[in-house]
Protein backbone atom coordinates (compact mmCIF):
# COMPACT_ATOMS: atom_id res chain seq x y z
CA UNK A 1 0.00 0.00 0.00
CA UNK A 2 1.40 3.52 -1.13
CA UNK A 3 2.02 5.59 1.99
CA UNK A 4 0.55 9.13 2.28
CA UNK A 5 1.05 12.41 4.46
CA UNK A 6 -1.11 15.14 4.91
CA UNK A 7 2.33 17.29 4.52
CA UNK A 8 6.19 15.99 3.32
CA UNK A 9 8.91 18.42 3.45
CA UNK A 10 11.79 18.15 1.20
CA UNK A 11 15.11 18.84 2.66
CA UNK A 12 16.45 18.19 6.63
CA UNK A 13 18.64 21.56 6.27
CA UNK A 14 17.91 24.65 8.22
CA UNK A 15 14.36 25.74 6.45
CA UNK A 16 13.07 21.76 6.75
CA UNK A 17 13.90 22.09 10.13
CA UNK A 18 11.76 24.91 10.69
CA UNK A 19 9.15 24.45 8.42
CA UNK A 20 8.99 20.73 10.64
CA UNK A 21 9.16 22.52 13.65
CA UNK A 22 6.17 25.11 13.08
CA UNK A 23 3.91 22.19 10.92
CA UNK A 24 4.43 20.43 14.43
CA UNK A 25 3.43 23.83 16.74
CA UNK A 26 0.85 25.24 14.87
CA UNK A 27 -0.82 22.27 12.45
CA UNK A 28 -0.52 19.54 15.09
CA UNK A 29 -3.56 17.50 13.55
CA UNK A 30 -1.57 17.32 10.15
CA UNK A 31 0.89 13.68 9.28
CA UNK A 32 4.54 14.52 7.68
CA UNK A 33 7.33 13.56 6.75
CA UNK A 34 10.69 15.05 5.85
CA UNK A 35 12.64 13.66 3.07
CA UNK A 36 16.22 14.16 3.10
CA UNK A 37 18.41 12.70 -0.12
CA UNK A 38 21.47 12.88 2.66
CA UNK A 39 22.90 10.73 5.35
CA UNK A 40 22.65 13.71 8.05
CA UNK A 41 20.39 16.95 9.06
CA UNK A 42 22.12 20.56 8.09
CA UNK A 43 21.83 20.71 4.16
CA UNK A 44 24.63 23.29 3.30
CA UNK A 45 26.26 22.77 6.82
CA UNK A 46 26.69 18.92 6.44
CA UNK A 47 27.82 19.01 2.75
CA UNK A 48 30.53 21.71 2.74
CA UNK A 49 33.10 20.27 4.90
CA UNK A 50 36.70 22.90 3.78
CA UNK A 51 38.49 25.03 6.20
CA UNK A 52 37.05 27.04 8.27
CA UNK A 53 33.30 26.81 6.93
CA UNK A 54 31.36 29.07 8.89
CA UNK A 55 28.54 31.41 8.56
CA UNK A 56 28.87 35.03 7.53
CA UNK A 57 25.41 35.77 8.78
CA UNK A 58 25.06 36.25 12.53
CA UNK A 59 23.44 32.98 14.26
CA UNK A 60 21.14 35.64 15.79
CA UNK A 61 18.88 35.74 12.70
CA UNK A 62 20.27 32.81 10.91
CA UNK A 63 19.26 30.90 14.03
CA UNK A 64 15.25 30.17 14.41
CA UNK A 65 13.10 32.82 16.11
CA UNK A 66 12.46 29.83 18.70
CA UNK A 67 15.65 28.41 19.61
CA UNK A 68 17.80 31.12 21.18
CA UNK A 69 21.74 30.79 19.89
CA UNK A 70 23.22 30.98 23.09
CA UNK A 71 26.99 30.72 22.21
CA UNK A 72 29.21 33.35 23.16
CA UNK A 73 30.27 33.34 19.16
CA UNK A 74 27.84 34.98 17.07
CA UNK A 75 29.74 34.13 13.74
CA UNK A 76 29.64 30.09 14.20
CA UNK A 77 31.38 27.79 12.20
CA UNK A 78 30.32 24.87 10.20
CA UNK A 79 30.28 21.75 13.26
CA UNK A 80 28.65 24.51 15.96
CA UNK A 81 25.98 25.24 13.16
CA UNK A 82 25.03 21.87 12.80
CA UNK A 83 25.39 21.13 16.60
CA UNK A 84 22.98 23.62 16.49
CA UNK A 85 20.28 22.38 14.38
CA UNK A 86 20.96 18.73 16.10
CA UNK A 87 19.81 20.42 19.13
CA UNK A 88 16.72 22.00 17.02
CA UNK A 89 16.02 18.37 15.86
CA UNK A 90 15.87 16.66 19.09
CA UNK A 91 14.24 20.06 21.24
CA UNK A 92 11.07 19.41 18.79
CA UNK A 93 10.98 15.75 18.87
CA UNK A 94 11.22 15.35 15.09
CA UNK A 95 14.22 12.54 14.74
CA UNK A 96 11.13 9.87 13.59
CA UNK A 97 10.01 12.54 11.25
CA UNK A 98 13.26 12.33 8.99
CA UNK A 99 14.12 9.85 6.18
CA UNK A 100 17.46 9.88 5.03
CA UNK A 101 18.41 8.32 1.47
CA UNK A 102 15.53 9.46 -0.03
CA UNK A 103 15.94 11.49 -3.15
CA UNK A 104 12.73 13.16 -4.41
CA UNK A 105 13.27 13.02 -8.14
CA UNK A 106 9.97 14.10 -9.41
CA UNK A 107 6.45 15.34 -8.07
CA UNK A 108 3.35 14.95 -9.97
CA UNK A 109 0.10 16.54 -9.03
CA UNK A 110 -3.47 15.22 -9.58
CA UNK A 111 -6.25 17.40 -9.82
CA UNK A 112 -8.69 14.41 -9.61
CA UNK A 113 -7.24 12.85 -7.14
CA UNK A 114 -6.02 15.97 -4.95
CA UNK A 115 -2.34 15.15 -4.28
CA UNK A 116 0.94 15.13 -5.49
CA UNK A 117 2.69 11.29 -5.92
CA UNK A 118 6.65 11.95 -5.19
CA UNK A 119 8.76 9.50 -7.05
CA UNK A 120 11.88 8.61 -4.39
CA UNK A 121 15.50 7.01 -4.76
CA UNK A 122 15.79 5.04 -1.39
CA UNK A 123 19.05 2.64 -1.29
CA UNK A 124 19.25 2.37 -5.49
CA UNK A 125 15.78 1.46 -5.43
CA UNK A 126 13.01 3.57 -6.68
CA UNK A 127 9.51 3.96 -4.63
CA UNK A 128 6.86 6.28 -4.63
CA UNK A 129 4.77 7.69 -1.77
CA UNK A 130 1.74 10.30 -1.80
CA UNK A 131 1.33 13.32 0.05
CA UNK A 132 -2.32 16.69 -0.49
CA UNK A 133 0.62 19.59 0.12
CA UNK A 134 4.67 19.36 -0.85
CA UNK A 135 6.85 21.77 0.80
CA UNK A 136 10.25 22.15 -1.04
CA UNK A 137 13.33 23.08 1.49
CA UNK A 138 15.79 21.95 -0.67
CA UNK A 139 17.72 24.77 -1.05
CA UNK A 140 18.92 27.13 -4.35
CA UNK A 141 21.93 25.22 -5.47
CA UNK A 142 22.73 21.80 -6.70
CA UNK A 143 24.16 19.40 -4.68
CA UNK A 144 25.44 17.54 -7.35
CA UNK A 145 28.42 19.67 -8.12
CA UNK A 146 29.51 23.12 -7.88
CA UNK A 147 29.95 25.52 -10.55
CA UNK A 148 33.35 24.49 -12.65
CA UNK A 149 35.00 26.51 -14.95
CA UNK A 150 37.26 24.98 -17.45
CA UNK A 151 40.54 26.86 -16.92
CA UNK A 152 43.04 26.70 -20.22
CA UNK A 153 45.57 24.13 -19.52
CA UNK A 154 44.32 22.63 -16.30
CA UNK A 155 45.20 19.44 -17.56
CA UNK A 156 48.87 19.80 -17.26
CA UNK A 157 48.89 21.17 -13.48
CA UNK A 158 50.84 18.37 -12.03
CA UNK A 159 49.50 19.06 -8.05
CA UNK A 160 45.92 18.64 -6.88
CA UNK A 161 42.77 20.84 -8.24
CA UNK A 162 39.83 21.19 -5.87
CA UNK A 163 36.32 22.85 -5.93
CA UNK A 164 35.05 23.27 -1.86
CA UNK A 165 32.08 21.52 -2.40
CA UNK A 166 34.41 18.59 -2.98
CA UNK A 167 36.73 18.82 -0.37
CA UNK A 168 38.95 15.53 0.49
CA UNK A 169 38.86 14.79 4.06
CA UNK A 170 42.80 13.60 3.84
CA UNK A 171 43.53 17.00 2.06
CA UNK A 172 47.67 17.65 3.68
CA UNK A 173 48.33 21.26 2.54
CA UNK A 174 50.84 21.64 5.39
CA UNK A 175 53.82 23.59 3.90
CA UNK A 176 52.19 23.09 0.55
CA UNK A 177 51.73 26.73 -1.95
CA UNK A 178 48.11 26.96 -2.36
CA UNK A 179 46.16 29.53 -4.82
CA UNK A 180 42.65 29.85 -4.18
CA UNK A 181 40.72 30.99 -7.12
CA UNK A 182 38.13 33.51 -6.44
CA UNK A 183 36.97 36.36 -3.97
CA UNK A 184 33.62 35.31 -2.67
CA UNK A 185 32.86 34.18 0.82
CA UNK A 186 34.08 30.94 0.18
CA UNK A 187 37.63 32.08 -0.71
CA UNK A 188 37.42 35.11 1.82
CA UNK A 189 37.06 31.95 4.50
CA UNK A 190 39.30 29.24 2.53
CA UNK A 191 42.31 31.95 2.82
CA UNK A 192 43.06 32.76 6.53
CA UNK A 193 42.29 28.70 7.32
CA UNK A 194 44.81 27.50 5.36
CA UNK A 195 47.08 29.97 5.63
CA UNK A 196 47.53 28.82 9.27
CA UNK A 197 49.64 25.58 7.95
CA UNK A 198 50.52 26.13 4.44
CA UNK A 199 53.39 27.59 3.39
CA UNK A 200 51.64 30.64 1.69
CA UNK A 201 48.06 31.10 0.32
CA UNK A 202 46.85 33.91 -2.64
CA UNK A 203 43.83 34.28 -3.42
CA UNK A 204 43.42 34.72 -7.10
CA UNK A 205 40.47 37.17 -8.27
CA UNK A 206 39.57 38.25 -11.42
CA UNK A 207 37.69 41.42 -9.33
CA UNK A 208 37.16 42.48 -5.95
CA UNK A 209 34.60 41.68 -3.69
CA UNK A 210 33.81 44.50 -0.84
CA UNK A 211 34.81 43.19 2.43
CA UNK A 212 33.20 44.19 6.04
CA UNK A 213 35.03 43.20 8.94
CA UNK A 214 33.39 42.82 12.23
CA UNK A 215 33.96 40.70 16.00
CA UNK A 216 33.16 37.17 15.59
CA UNK A 217 31.24 38.05 19.29
CA UNK A 218 28.28 40.45 19.54
CA UNK A 219 29.52 43.05 22.79
CA UNK A 220 25.74 44.00 22.74
CA UNK A 221 24.48 40.58 22.97
CA UNK A 222 27.30 39.96 25.94
CA UNK A 223 25.76 43.10 27.80
CA UNK A 224 22.17 41.49 27.20
CA UNK A 225 23.16 38.07 28.67
CA UNK A 226 24.19 39.73 31.83
CA UNK A 227 20.86 41.37 32.60
CA UNK A 228 18.67 39.13 30.68
CA UNK A 229 16.89 35.56 30.53
CA UNK A 230 18.70 33.73 27.55
CA UNK A 231 15.15 33.96 25.14
CA UNK A 232 15.04 38.05 25.82
CA UNK A 233 18.70 38.95 25.18
CA UNK A 234 18.44 36.41 22.01
CA UNK A 235 15.33 38.07 20.57
CA UNK A 236 16.56 41.73 21.00
CA UNK A 237 20.06 40.97 19.74
CA UNK A 238 18.21 39.34 16.83
CA UNK A 239 15.95 42.48 16.44
CA UNK A 240 18.43 44.43 16.31
CA UNK A 241 20.66 42.71 13.99
CA UNK A 242 17.41 42.58 11.72
CA UNK A 243 17.10 46.31 11.79
CA UNK A 244 20.43 46.92 11.41
CA UNK A 245 20.74 44.83 8.54
CA UNK A 246 17.65 46.53 6.45
CA UNK A 247 19.17 50.00 7.30
CA UNK A 248 23.11 48.79 5.89
CA UNK A 249 21.32 47.12 2.70
CA UNK A 250 18.91 50.56 2.46
CA UNK A 251 22.10 52.37 2.96
CA UNK A 252 23.80 50.61 -0.36
CA UNK A 253 20.55 51.88 -2.39
CA UNK A 254 20.34 55.44 -1.45
CA UNK A 255 23.50 56.51 -0.84
CA UNK A 256 26.47 53.60 -2.34
CA UNK A 257 29.17 56.20 -2.66
CA UNK A 258 29.41 57.10 0.88
CA UNK A 259 28.79 53.17 1.81
CA UNK A 260 31.72 52.05 -0.52
CA UNK A 261 33.88 54.90 1.46
CA UNK A 262 33.24 53.82 4.46
CA UNK A 263 33.95 50.17 3.70
CA UNK A 264 37.02 50.87 1.83
CA UNK A 265 38.37 53.52 4.50
CA UNK A 266 38.10 50.09 7.10
CA UNK A 267 39.98 48.19 4.92
CA UNK A 268 43.13 50.76 4.49
CA UNK A 269 42.99 50.58 8.98
CA UNK A 270 43.42 47.14 8.07
CA UNK A 271 45.93 46.90 5.78
CA UNK A 272 47.88 50.58 6.15
CA UNK A 273 48.18 53.82 3.74
CA UNK A 274 50.86 51.67 1.42
CA UNK A 275 48.61 48.55 0.29
CA UNK A 276 46.81 48.78 -3.16
CA UNK A 277 43.42 48.68 -1.60
CA UNK A 278 42.21 50.38 -5.25
CA UNK A 279 43.38 47.52 -7.06
CA UNK A 280 42.85 44.47 -4.69
CA UNK A 281 39.46 45.69 -3.15
CA UNK A 282 37.74 48.00 -5.01
CA UNK A 283 34.84 46.66 -6.53
CA UNK A 284 33.49 48.03 -10.12
CA UNK A 285 29.95 47.86 -8.57
CA UNK A 286 28.17 49.23 -5.48
CA UNK A 287 28.48 47.63 -2.29
CA UNK A 288 25.58 44.77 -1.97
CA UNK A 289 25.13 44.27 -6.14
CA UNK A 290 26.54 41.74 -4.68
CA UNK A 291 26.83 39.74 -1.42
CA UNK A 292 29.29 41.68 0.91
CA UNK A 293 31.89 39.47 2.42
CA UNK A 294 32.10 38.95 6.64
CA UNK A 295 35.47 38.97 7.51
CA UNK A 296 35.18 37.77 11.53
CA UNK A 297 37.73 39.96 13.73
CA UNK A 298 39.69 41.02 10.84
CA UNK A 299 40.94 37.01 10.39
CA UNK A 300 41.75 37.85 6.62
CA UNK A 301 43.29 40.64 7.23
CA UNK A 302 45.77 39.51 9.59
CA UNK A 303 46.85 36.93 7.09
CA UNK A 304 47.93 39.00 4.89
CA UNK A 305 49.28 41.72 7.34
CA UNK A 306 51.69 38.79 8.68
CA UNK A 307 52.37 37.70 4.70
CA UNK A 308 51.00 33.97 5.38
CA UNK A 309 48.74 35.12 2.47
CA UNK A 310 48.33 37.40 -0.25
CA UNK A 311 45.77 38.87 -2.50
CA UNK A 312 46.53 38.68 -6.46
CA UNK A 313 44.08 40.61 -8.71
CA UNK A 314 44.37 39.54 -12.43
CA UNK A 315 43.54 37.21 -15.07
CA UNK A 316 44.51 33.61 -15.75
CA UNK A 317 46.03 33.06 -19.12
CA UNK A 318 46.88 28.98 -18.13
CA UNK A 319 47.68 26.28 -15.96
CA UNK A 320 50.98 25.53 -16.14
CA UNK A 321 52.82 22.30 -14.70
CA UNK A 322 53.44 23.94 -11.40
CA UNK A 323 50.94 27.33 -11.29
CA UNK A 324 49.24 29.43 -13.38
CA UNK A 325 50.63 32.27 -15.78
CA UNK A 326 48.49 35.55 -15.94
CA UNK A 327 47.24 37.79 -18.38
CA UNK A 328 49.82 40.18 -16.90
CA UNK A 329 52.91 37.45 -18.00
CA UNK A 330 53.35 36.96 -14.30
CA UNK A 331 53.24 33.47 -12.41
CA UNK A 332 52.00 32.14 -9.40
CA UNK A 333 53.64 28.65 -8.22
CA UNK A 334 51.31 26.15 -6.99
CA UNK A 335 51.31 22.66 -4.99
CA UNK A 336 46.95 22.86 -4.68
CA UNK A 337 44.87 24.95 -6.41
CA UNK A 338 41.32 25.76 -5.02
CA UNK A 339 38.73 26.40 -7.35
CA UNK A 340 36.38 28.46 -5.09
CA UNK A 341 34.30 29.67 -8.46
CA UNK A 342 31.03 28.98 -7.15
CA UNK A 343 27.73 27.54 -7.13
CA UNK A 344 24.64 25.78 -9.71
CA UNK A 345 21.73 27.15 -9.15
CA UNK A 346 19.18 24.35 -9.27
CA UNK A 347 15.03 24.58 -9.24
CA UNK A 348 13.34 22.77 -6.59
CA UNK A 349 16.22 20.39 -5.58
CA UNK A 350 16.47 19.52 -9.57
CA UNK A 351 13.14 17.24 -9.34
CA UNK A 352 10.78 17.35 -12.38
CA UNK A 353 7.15 18.71 -11.77
CA UNK A 354 4.30 18.24 -13.28
CA UNK A 355 0.62 19.15 -12.90
CA UNK A 356 -2.21 16.52 -14.43
CA UNK A 357 0.44 15.14 -16.88
CA UNK A 358 2.05 18.45 -17.90
CA UNK A 359 5.58 19.38 -16.97
CA UNK A 360 5.80 22.70 -15.54
CA UNK A 361 8.49 24.79 -16.85
CA UNK A 362 9.30 27.14 -13.56
CA UNK A 363 10.79 30.23 -15.58
CA UNK A 364 7.65 30.21 -16.94
CA UNK A 365 5.27 30.54 -14.14
CA UNK A 366 4.71 33.65 -11.51
CA UNK A 367 6.32 33.99 -8.09
CA UNK A 368 3.11 34.14 -5.39
CA UNK A 369 5.45 36.38 -3.15
CA UNK A 370 8.40 34.27 -3.26
CA UNK A 371 6.73 31.13 -1.98
CA UNK A 372 4.46 29.22 -4.27
CA UNK A 373 3.65 29.31 -7.99
CA UNK A 374 1.24 30.65 -10.32
CA UNK A 375 -1.62 27.85 -11.53
CA UNK A 376 0.52 24.60 -9.28
CA UNK A 377 -1.36 23.21 -6.45
CA UNK A 378 -0.17 22.66 -2.77
CA UNK A 379 3.37 23.53 -3.45
CA UNK A 380 5.06 26.25 -1.24
CA UNK A 381 9.23 26.85 -1.63
CA UNK A 382 11.75 28.43 1.09
CA UNK A 383 14.33 31.04 -0.94
CA UNK A 384 15.80 33.19 2.33
CA UNK A 385 17.38 36.44 1.47
CA UNK A 386 20.68 37.13 -0.34
CA UNK A 387 20.77 40.49 1.47
CA UNK A 388 20.23 38.99 4.97
CA UNK A 389 20.12 35.73 7.11
CA UNK A 390 18.45 33.01 5.15
CA UNK A 391 16.55 31.99 8.14
CA UNK A 392 14.56 35.48 8.41
CA UNK A 393 12.36 34.23 5.73
CA UNK A 394 11.87 30.43 6.56
CA UNK A 395 9.82 31.58 9.65
CA UNK A 396 7.73 33.99 7.39
CA UNK A 397 7.17 31.36 4.64
CA UNK A 398 6.28 28.63 7.85
CA UNK A 399 3.94 31.28 9.38
CA UNK A 400 2.01 31.49 6.13
CA UNK A 401 2.13 28.13 5.13
CA UNK A 402 0.95 27.05 8.37
CA UNK A 403 -1.88 29.64 8.16
CA UNK A 404 -2.69 28.32 4.40
CA UNK A 405 -3.10 25.19 6.05
CA UNK A 406 -5.47 25.72 8.63
CA UNK A 407 -7.27 27.91 6.72
CA UNK A 408 -8.31 24.59 4.87
CA UNK A 409 -9.12 23.07 7.96
CA UNK A 410 -11.34 25.26 8.83
CA UNK A 411 -13.31 25.42 5.79
CA UNK A 412 -13.09 22.11 3.62
CA UNK A 413 -10.65 22.48 0.96
CA UNK A 414 -8.07 20.13 0.45
CA UNK A 415 -5.97 22.60 -2.16
CA UNK A 416 -4.91 25.86 -2.76
CA UNK A 417 -3.99 27.81 -6.02
CA UNK A 418 -2.19 31.21 -6.69
CA UNK A 419 -3.98 32.35 -10.04
CA UNK A 420 -3.62 35.59 -11.99
CA UNK A 421 -6.19 38.00 -12.09
CA UNK A 422 -7.78 39.23 -15.11
CA UNK A 423 -5.95 43.06 -14.16
CA UNK A 424 -2.96 40.90 -14.09
CA UNK A 425 -2.90 39.80 -17.94
CA UNK A 426 0.60 41.32 -19.42
CA UNK A 427 1.75 42.52 -16.45
CA UNK A 428 5.12 43.57 -16.81
CA UNK A 429 7.73 40.74 -16.05
CA UNK A 430 10.75 41.25 -13.92
CA UNK A 431 14.06 38.72 -12.72
CA UNK A 432 13.27 36.24 -9.79
CA UNK A 433 16.29 38.47 -8.02
CA UNK A 434 17.08 42.19 -9.05
CA UNK A 435 19.57 44.55 -8.56
CA UNK A 436 21.62 41.25 -7.81
CA UNK A 437 24.48 40.56 -10.78
CA UNK A 438 26.62 37.73 -9.01
CA UNK A 439 27.84 35.06 -11.30
CA UNK A 440 25.88 32.09 -10.01
CA UNK A 441 22.44 34.40 -9.97
CA UNK A 442 23.12 35.30 -13.31
CA UNK A 443 24.12 31.84 -14.31
CA UNK A 444 20.59 29.98 -13.29
CA UNK A 445 18.50 33.04 -13.35
CA UNK A 446 16.66 31.67 -16.62
CA UNK A 447 15.89 28.42 -14.11
CA UNK A 448 13.56 30.91 -11.52
CA UNK A 449 10.17 31.98 -12.02
CA UNK A 450 8.88 35.43 -12.81
CA UNK A 451 8.40 38.58 -10.92
CA UNK A 452 5.19 40.88 -11.66
CA UNK A 453 5.32 44.67 -11.47
CA UNK A 454 2.71 44.27 -8.35
CA UNK A 455 2.07 42.71 -5.33
CA UNK A 456 1.69 39.18 -4.49
CA UNK A 457 3.47 38.23 -7.72
CA UNK A 458 6.60 39.79 -6.53
CA UNK A 459 10.09 38.48 -4.81
CA UNK A 460 11.29 41.50 -2.72
CA UNK A 461 13.97 40.49 -0.91
CA UNK A 462 13.37 43.08 1.98
CA UNK A 463 12.38 41.24 5.37
CA UNK A 464 9.64 43.99 7.05
CA UNK A 465 8.32 44.31 3.31
CA UNK A 466 7.69 40.56 2.98
CA UNK A 467 6.88 40.45 6.79
CA UNK A 468 3.59 42.70 5.45
CA UNK A 469 2.79 41.04 2.72
CA UNK A 470 2.69 37.67 4.07
CA UNK A 471 0.54 38.15 6.72
CA UNK A 472 -2.45 39.17 4.89
CA UNK A 473 -5.46 38.39 4.69
CA UNK A 474 -5.12 35.17 2.22
CA UNK A 475 -8.42 35.94 0.64
CA UNK A 476 -8.04 39.83 0.53
CA UNK A 477 -6.72 40.55 -2.84
CA UNK A 478 -8.52 37.84 -4.57
CA UNK A 479 -5.73 35.21 -6.51
CA UNK A 480 -5.63 32.72 -3.67
CA UNK A 481 -8.15 30.25 -4.43
CA UNK A 482 -9.29 27.39 -2.07
CA UNK A 483 -11.04 24.24 -4.04
CA UNK A 484 -12.43 21.46 -2.32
Amino acid sequence: MQEHFDVVIVGAGISGIGAAHYLKRDCPDRSFAILEGRDDIGGTWDLFRYPGIRSDSDMHTLGFSFKPWIAEASIADGPAILDYLREAVDESDLQGKIRFGHQVSAAAWDSEAGHWTLSVVRAGERISLTCNFLYMCSGYYSYRKGHVVDFPGQESFAGQIIHPQQWPEDLDYSGKKVVIIGSGATAVTLVPAMAKEAAHVTMLQRSPSYMASAPSRDPINGWLRKLLPQRWAYGLTRAKNILFQDRMYRATRTRPEQVKKLLLDRVRNELGEDYDVETHFTPKYNPWDQRLCLVPDSDLFRSLRSGQASVVTDGIRSFRENGIELDSGDFLEADIIVTATGLQMAMLGEAEFSVDGEPVDFSQVWTYKGVAYSDVPNLVSTFGYINASWTLRVDLNCAFVCRVLNHMRETGTNRFTPRLRPEDAGMAERPWIEDFPSGYMKRGMHLMPRQGDRTPWVNTQRYFTDKKLMSEPLLEDGTLHFEA
